[in-house]
């Protein structure tokens, strides 16, 4: 039941994300939903790796490559799911953040 309460909760922070960031669209709620799951795939299986594989630039820039990480899963995200687009990568950078935001608000809803 809990993982279901987290993943509407995930999906309402990518709805909420996109509306509030200007050059991202997510058609419905449907959409977000499976946004939702695919981001969080990605970022549970794909995200590790990255991070391991990108571990000396990441070091160099003082941790501001994983930005770039993150901006790359976010289109990643975008390519995969039709109904969801990012415009430009200031707006995925900025949708990153919002989302990051909303979902650590909402999170405090669960626990």
């Amino acid at each position: 039941m809990k993982f279901v309460l987290r993943l509407i909760f995930s999906a309402l922070a990518v709805f909420i994300a996109a509306y509030l960031t200007p050059g991202v669209e997510v058609e419905s709620f449907l959409v977000a939903l499976i946004v939702a799951v695919v981001l969080g795939i990605l970022n549970a299986i794909l995200k590790p790796i990255l991070v391991i594989l990108t571990l000396p630039i990441t070091i160099i820039t003082l941790g501001l490559f994983a930005l770039v990480i993150n901006i790359a899963l976010i289109f990643l995200t975008a390519n995969l799911v039709p109904g969801f687009e990012i415009i430009g990568i200031l707006p995925a950078l900025i949708f990153g953040f919002v989302l990051s935001v909303v979902s650590w608000f909402l999170a405090k809803f669960i626990d």
